[in-house]
């Protein structure tokens, strides 16, 4: 299959980049954001907004700024705002490190999961329903939250579950993997929610299937990543999406070199890669696949935006494909 819109994808974000400086959003006074998009639902996950103070006030803030209604939110943010106990600061790469102080470290580390896990399966839940309230009135749902609960313990993946339906979400991210798949699965059958699951570049292995995965658990669903998913296979995203759309809750959308570039599976500003966004889009559009697509930046930001203002910029150049 030919990519025929890629060829134009460098000047489209051109265009977009124009849209987003010209539009003139006015959330914060009132009005509240919308970024489903001739039936899409474009959204972003909170890890876009990593290189930014990422409190709950602040991720509202920048849906407000950016016009996104829809959001991944990341588990940690979440938790912090809630309460959670702290983790000790990580020890940093190339210290000096004594010996003691990588055991009194490890120790520490050891004595803050077990406060967490205790502050996990004790937990009231009021801050969450407090959370809930807050998104609720800014226009901005939660469909999905990364706990990423796999290796927690069982009650603790209970209270995963349980915070995030009471957020409004349709279900609980973790990285795709065997063992994951085959115990999440069972808890999001109990919760009647959804078990979702991330790919990186393991499709890019000829053994890998998404179908051994998905089989552990009705309930059990993915979180497409066409991004990683064009870069270690070159294989256009289209193809596994027609074929699995009814276990597609969500796709991260971002722009990557393919298999076969001269500098393969590399991050790129959108419309300068080769992972064929527009295509996606317009095929969930035409198809009226119920998927969320959520904006992932990770590419390296220029040195005069922020990653507020390059989600925009995804936002505009999700728009512009849409109009086609």
């Amino acid at each position: 299959m030919k990519f025929i819109f890629k060829k134009s994808q460098s000047a489209l974000f051109v265009i977009c980049i124009l849209l987003a400086l010209s539009t003139s959003y006015s959330y914060g006074q009132g009005k509240k954001p919308n970024s489903k998009i001739d039936g899409v639902q474009i959204g972003v996950i909170t890890y876009s907004w990593r290189s930014m103070p990422s409190t709950i006030p602040d991720i509202i803030s920048y849906c407000k700024q950016t016009g996104i209604s829809s959001l991944e939110l990341m588990g940690n943010v979440a938790e912090a705002y809630a309460g959670i106990p702290a983790m000790p600061a990580r020890l940093k790469k190339g210290a000096d490190i004594t010996d003691k102080q990588r055991a009194d470290h490890e120790k520490a580390t050891n004595e803050a999961k077990e406060n967490q896990k205790q502050w996990r399966t004790s937990n009231n839940f009021e801050k969450y329903k407090e959370m809930k309230k807050m998104f609720d009135k800014a226009g901005i749902k939660i469909h999905i939250v990364k706990f990423s609960p796999a290796n927690w313990s069982d009650d603790e993946i209970d209270y995963a579950f349980k915070a995030a339906k009471i957020m409004g979400a349709k279900g609980v991210t973790n990285e795709i993997g065997t063992e994951a798949c085959k115990r999440l699965g069972k808890f999001a059958e109990k919760h009647n929610m959804y078990a979702i699951f991330h790919n990186h570049s393991q499709p890019g292995d000829p053994k890998f299937s998404f179908d051994e995965f998905l089989s552990y658990s009705p309930n059990n669903m993915l979180n497409l990543d066409v991004g990683h998913y064009y870069g270690s296979t070159g294989k256009h995203p289209n193809d596994v999406i027609k074929r699995l759309n009814k276990r597609i809750v969500s796709i991260h959308m971002k722009d990557k070199t393919g298999k076969n570039n001269s500098d393969p599976n590399q991050n790129r500003n959108w419309g300068d890669g080769e992972t064929p966004l527009a295509d996606i889009l317009q095929l969930i559009r035409d198809n009226k696949y119920d998927i969320n697509c959520d904006i992932e930046v990770e590419y390296t930001i220029p040195d005069d935006s922020d990653a507020v203002n390059e989600t925009k910029r995804c936002l505009e150049f999700s728009r512009a494909a849409l109009a086609k």
